[in-house]
């Protein structure tokens, strides 16, 4: 299905050769007048690829002409990259006064021309050879994709009871089965009763438990709530982690303090001992979530581990399966969640379709009551339809939607796929091919935007950066079109940056539309295709040999599991072999060293080597990487140093680095001209880092439980586009009070602050550019300064474990600007602000998303 976005490939291509940036480049390596002739070839293509896309489910011979294209279309995206390659090369040689080799050598560049020219006459002649059957197909001239972002307005993680349609009935039932005092139909589940709620996938099982969980009536009656993502894995050892962090999630999917224990390093006994501490004596409710685990034995021994809590504990378990409810429930029935009635769909569609309108487009209303029909009352495919119509108002599009083929293809009974590939088919072909890489992730993944930026800008999938827009604003803008299509969902909104999940059923979308260039390796894999781009490697000890594909055209390879990486022997058969190889993400690696020959991967523009405690050094051959953009070595605590050549990494914008040694080549960090982000965890000499330290172009800088920071100089002169900070885990604000010219954070776009005792004065120089403001684990902040409210651009205000937090400022109307406000886990706080009948809540109602928790469940 990769031809879905074979236009957005070609437009890609063109765009970059009409670049001012690139046509410099390729004048400097003398090959401007033949990319240029390979540019008319590619717009006679690309001018029917639109028509050709939308007509390739029923002609089988233009799919297999579409893929020919695309095969041509990818070796000439390898060709312009070579053309960066060596305009970069030559560059680092004027500017550094680097030796150019023999004639023979690859840096020769009459040598170089002459290779690429060849290269491009070749791609030439096979794209007018399979352009040339172009008429035969009948297609028509198309030259501008329609199909564009939609804008509706974010929503949230937590669910608004307002904003679900047609469950009440199904709410106050299981409400009912919680509150009864005995479930029990077996006369060993103890203290537990199990309630099992089965539907098939996109009913809406999740949302009617988080309903339940969030009412008043449970809170009362539970002191104690848990709520654990089960998913594929049901291994007890990683359940009694994710039960003991459940009231902890929050703070999971963002960086943990430095210090905190990693509950993966405990022995199974230890974990256990922990768990029945936690629960023992204690009325609880326990979410498990998305069971698929028909394994009985497993899950005796996860209740008998949780049979040591008060009498009453009660387990809600979703599922899909009956015979998973039936192992696992103990009331007498299980609760079988039904599709919506015709009424409720239609009422849920209307609102995801129209802006409330809806009343000046009857005809429209009718066409969508038969797209709704087709839905089979299932509410992820109707507002996923919904959304896809959004701010359409011609008859012709709705019809056409309406009257697609796809709908006619047989079914299984629970089968939603054609309307989510519907949705997905009325996306912008750009749009598309960001969202397929979402595949290369498992199941129940959960995402940040920028690792996502990262994947999609190293596999050329984002426009070249401007002065108006970064890469990462151009991801963040496509994230917000795919939540406004429901493909994203559990979405949380930091300001700068957001983290979310992807429901199954679109994961299983994603699988299906990249099957041609993108899979997931595990033990079930059997081969590779030959013309795949991006793997994604899921399990330990896979029998890479017997399986290795062609790998010199394959572009991304990463390890995305938490305690699953790549040993030396994967590196030296699979990785070194990949000759265009991008993105390189080998987090949790075990090998000690990375080989010399990684500088012969000249294409590479993300390596991540994030959680190896083994590797001591890097090879100086990294240096030679100069389209490098994004090197991370965090929580490489074993690092001993760092090439002294850093400055040749001409291209380097992001670099991650632990350590407590004097590892940093400070002269050659201060020569990074293009870093914008710098992240220093458990670093001790961070004075004599920045002492000589100018980084004209660092916006981002990050601090993560370092000492030493009195001296941390934030004058122009070191940091004079700085834009973002994150001080965490270090308990002492004293250098924020001491630092006199602090205009270098003048543009400061997000702070957050652990460990405060007080918030900083120089936060007031920040007022007219501040948008995110977050304030974590102050356990002595008792209150906020009244100047808080000089901060005029604050959009989102995030609080959460402040104890003896009070109150917010009195006159917090006057932070106009402010959009978000969310408070977790500070007990006075939510006495006074809770929602409705806190007495200070009028003070805080007029904010557009206020979400006020008690605690973290």
């Amino acid at each position: 299905m990769a031809e879905s976005f074979i236009f957005s490939i070609a437009e890609s291509l063109i765009t970059k050769l009409a670049s001012r940036a690139y046509q410099e480049a390729s004048r400097v390596v003398g090959v401007y007048d033949d990319l240029q002739d390979l540019k008319t070839s590619l717009s006679y293509v690309k001018a029917v690829l639109l028509d050709a896309e939308q007509k390739q489910e029923q002609n089988h011979e233009l799919r297999e002409w579409l893929k020919q294209i695309k095969l041509v279309f990818y070796d000439a995206e390898n060709l312009l990259d070579e053309v960066d390659c060596e305009s970069l090369r030559k560059q680092l040689r004027i500017t550094q006064k680097d030796k150019v080799g023999g004639f023979f050598s690859s840096s020769n560049p009459l040598l170089f021309r002459y290779k690429i020219s060849q290269q491009i006459k070749e791609i030439r002649k096979r794209l007018d050879r399979v352009a040339a059957d172009r008429d035969k197909f009948g297609l028509q001239t198309i030259a501008v994709d329609r199909r564009v972002g939609h804008k509706r307005e974010m929503t949230y993680s937590h669910v608004v009871e307002s904003d679900v349609i047609g469950r009440d009935h199904d709410k106050e039932k299981i409400v009912k089965l919680l509150m009864e005092p005995s479930l029990d139909n077996n006369a060993g589940s103890k203290h537990i009763s199990v309630i099992p709620i089965v539907g098939i996938g996109g009913l809406g099982k999740t949302t009617l438990t988080k309903l339940v969980f969030n009412d008043k009536r449970i809170n009362e009656s539970f002191p104690l709530k848990m709520w654990v993502s089960v998913h594929d894995d049901f291994n007890v050892r990683s359940l009694i982690i994710k039960i003991i962090n459940s009231p902890r999630d929050f703070a999971a999917s963002t960086d943990a303090p430095a210090g905190q224990q990693n509950l993966r390093d405990l022995e199974i006994e230890q974990l256990q001992y922990r768990l029945r501490n936690m629960l023992e004596g204690k009325k609880f409710l326990l979410v498990l979530d998305d069971v698929w685990n028909e394994d009985r034995v497993k899950w005796v021994e996860l209740q008998h581990l949780i049979s040591v809590g008060a009498q009453g504990n009660k387990v809600i378990v979703t599922t899909r399966s009956q015979s998973i409810a039936s192992i696992m429930g103990t009331v007498a029935y299980s609760h079988h969640l039904k599709g919506l009635s015709p009424k409720d769909s239609l009422r849920l569609f209307v609102r995801w379709a129209f802006k409330g309108d809806e009343g000046k487009y009857p005809d429209l209303v009718m066409i969508g009551r038969e797209i709704v029909e087709k839905c089979k009352g299932v509410p992820l495919a109707v507002r996923t339809l919904g959304s896809s119509l959004f701010s359409k108002h011609e008859i012709q599009e709705w019809e056409s939607l309406r009257d697609k083929e796809i709908w006619n293809l047989p079914q299984k009974e629970d089968d939603i796929l054609p309307a989510l590939k519907l949705s997905y088919d009325e996306m912008p072909s750009h749009l598309r091919q960001c969202f397929a890489l979402l595949s290369l992730y498992p199941r129940n993944f959960r995402f940040d935007s920028f690792g996502v930026a990262s994947l999609w800008g190293a596999a050329g999938l984002l426009p070249l950066q401007s002065k108006d827009k970064t890469m990462v604003d151009v991801a963040h803008q496509y994230l917000r079109d795919l939540m406004a299509r429901s493909f994203l969902h559990d979405v949380i909104d930091c300001g700068t940056f957001y983290f979310f999940g992807i429901h199954d059923l679109v994961h299983d979308l994603a699988v299906y539309v990249a099957k041609d260039v993108c899979q997931l390796v595990n033990s079930n894999t059997q081969d590779i295709s030959e013309n795949v781009l991006h793997l994604s490697f899921v399990e330990n000890g896979l029998p890479y040999n017997s399986v290795k594909p062609s790998l010199r055209g394959t572009r991304s390879i990463l390890f995305p599991v938490d305690e699953v990486g790549a040993s030396e022997a994967f590196l030296n058969a699979w990785v070194l072999n990949c000759t265009y190889l991008r993105y390189l993400n080998l987090s949790d690696s075990t090998f000690e060293t990375l080989p010399e020959s990684i500088g012969k991967l000249k294409h590479l523009r993300y390596i991540s080597l994030c959680n190896n405690t083994r590797i001591k050094r890097l090879p100086n051959s990294i240096c030679q990487l100069q389209n490098l953009q994004v090197l991370l070595l965090g929580r490489c605590s074993n690092l001993e140093f760092l090439p002294k050549k850093l400055r040749k990494l001409i291209s380097l914008q992001r670099l991650g680095i632990t350590t407590k040694q004097s590892i940093l080549p400070e002269s050659d960090i201060a020569k990074l001209n293009c870093l914008e982000y710098l992240r220093v965890e458990d670093c001790d000499n961070l004075e004599s880092l920045f002492a000589e330290t100018r980084l004209p172009t660092l916006l981002t800088l990050q601090v993560i439980g370092c000492a030493n920071l009195k001296s941390l100089p934030l004058d122009t002169h070191h940091f004079p586009q700085l834009e973002t900070m994150l001080i965490e885990g270090v308990g002492n604000e004293d250098w924020l009070h001491r630092s006199e010219n602090t205009n270098s954070v003048l543009r400061l776009k997000t702070i957050s602050l652990y460990n405060m005792v007080t918030l900083p004065h120089s936060l007031q120089q920040y007022a007219s550019t501040l948008q995110t403001l977050m304030i974590g684990d102050c356990y002595e902040l008792e209150v906020l300064p009244e100047w808080q409210l000089n901060l005029s651009a604050l959009k989102f205000l995030y609080i959460w474990d402040c104890p003896e937090l009070k109150s917010l400022p009195s006159d917090i109307h006057r932070l106009t600007s402010l959009q978000v406000l969310q408070i977790i886990n500070c007990t006075e706080l939510y006495r006074k602000y809770k929602p409705q009948v806190g007495e200070c809540w009028p003070m805080i109602s007029h904010i557009k998303h206020t979400e006020i928790r008690k605690t973290w469940d």
